[in-house]
């Protein structure tokens, strides 16, 4: 029976990678413990989350109008400023509607100036009528006293007649003069009466043409206000941007239509942005607004930019989803909730340069520091 005897080079090789594999394990070991307590350590004072992204004010560019486009001014991706003019819609129609809110409105100045006219016209004429009663009544006065002397007169004759001291002839003329006052005095009151029924007719005419005037005025503020509306209207053929930012894409074509309320494209500003980072309902513990943030955009990972929690959603990220969870159905099965956190960028100087490379929906990682 043959022994074999093992090479003393061959024990020496296999003790060397024997030591080799122990060292590189204890190495192993070391790292990932420093590994662990270091990630141990930041844990105590740091939350992190890679659940999150850049978020802005998307502004729509929505027409108040519905019309035929007649000109785009915008391109795909062009830097605007807010009152930048983007659409320019046919305004022949709205145009027209001016003219004509315009003619009606003069229209209606001119029904004031007759009616103003008329209520002029009756007060001379109510003037008028109160001089002519005021030299009707001196005439009935003098009348009276016409009236008064007849009489006496008359009494006077009629004793004197029976006593035929006068003659037949002079009793008849003084009854005869006492009757001609007396009937002077009937007309006179009877034209005092005429004209005061005429200062009432006038009177009415003045209190009609008065309500005419009312209601031309009325009118002429009606008329204003549609002239303001077709001013407005034809103004909203120019579509303009609300805010400085950069347009996304435009799929608009001149001769398309465009109907009210139809979304066109947005607008993205360039600078107001934040973040919105959906943290575990653990992560919450010892988070509060006003604590400094780390935040590492996945595009630019060479770049860290500070923020600030400014605010804490009121509700879950699944409760204001479209179909939120309903828990009441008995197949219950409790899964961690994210809760939106609002994290601004510190306005540092430098920061608003590369703020604005950033874009809206990007990934980051933010770090906050537990204090």
């Amino acid at each position: 029976m043959e022994t074999t005897q093992q090479h003393p080079t061959e024990a020496a090789g296999k003790k060397s990678g024997n030591r080799r594999f122990a060292l590189v394990f204890i190495v192993l070991i070391l790292t990932g413990g420093t590994y662990g307590i270091i990630k141990y350590l930041h844990a105590q004072h740091h939350e992190e989350t890679d659940d999150a992204q850049v978020v802005s004010v998307i502004s729509p560019v929505i027409p108040r109008i519905s019309g035929y486009i007649r000109e785009v001014r915008v391109k795909d991706n062009e830097q605007v400023h807010a009152g930048d003019t983007l659409v320019v819609l046919d305004n022949r129609d709205f145009q027209i509607k001016l003219a004509q809110a315009e003619a009606m409105l003069e229209s209606a100045k001119s029904n004031v100036i007759a009616a103003g006219a008329g209520v002029a016209v009756a007060q001379a004429n109510i003037s008028t009528s109160e001089v002519n009663i005021g030299t009707v009544e001196a005439q009935i006065e003098s009348a009276k006293i016409d009236l008064w002397r007849a009489e006496k007169d008359f009494e006077r004759y009629a004793n004197l007649i029976a006593d035929h001291s006068i003659t037949q002839q002079q009793y008849e003329q003084a009854l005869a003069t006492r009757q001609l006052a007396e009937k002077r005095l009937d007309i006179l009151e009877s034209q005092r009466q005429s004209a005061a029924r005429q200062v009432d007719a006038v009177s009415r005419q003045k209190s009609v043409s008065s309500s005419q005037t009312q209601v031309a005025n009325a009118l002429i503020r009606q008329r204003e206000a549609e002239v303001d509306a077709a001013r407005l209207t034809l103004s909203y053929t120019v579509i303009t941007a609300a805010v400085d930012g950069q347009v996304g894409k435009v799929n608009l074509q001149p001769g398309q239509f465009l109907a009210t309320g139809q979304s066109l494209f947005h607008i993205v500003p360039a600078t107001d942005k934040w973040v919105v980072a959906n943290f575990k309902e653990t992560q919450l513990t010892h988070m509060h607004v006003g604590q400094k943030v780390a935040i590492q955009v996945d595009a630019y990972p060479d770049t860290t930019l500070q923020g600030t929690i400014a605010s804490f959603s009121p509700a879950t990220g699944a409760v204001q989803s479209l179909l939120p969870p309903d828990n009441a159905s008995g197949n219950f099965v409790k899964v961690v909730q994210r809760l939106p956190v609002r994290i601004d960028f510190d306005r540092e100087p430098g920061n608003a340069n590369f703020i604005e490379k950033i874009r809206t929906g990007m990934n980051v990682l933010v770090d906050v520091y537990l204090n």
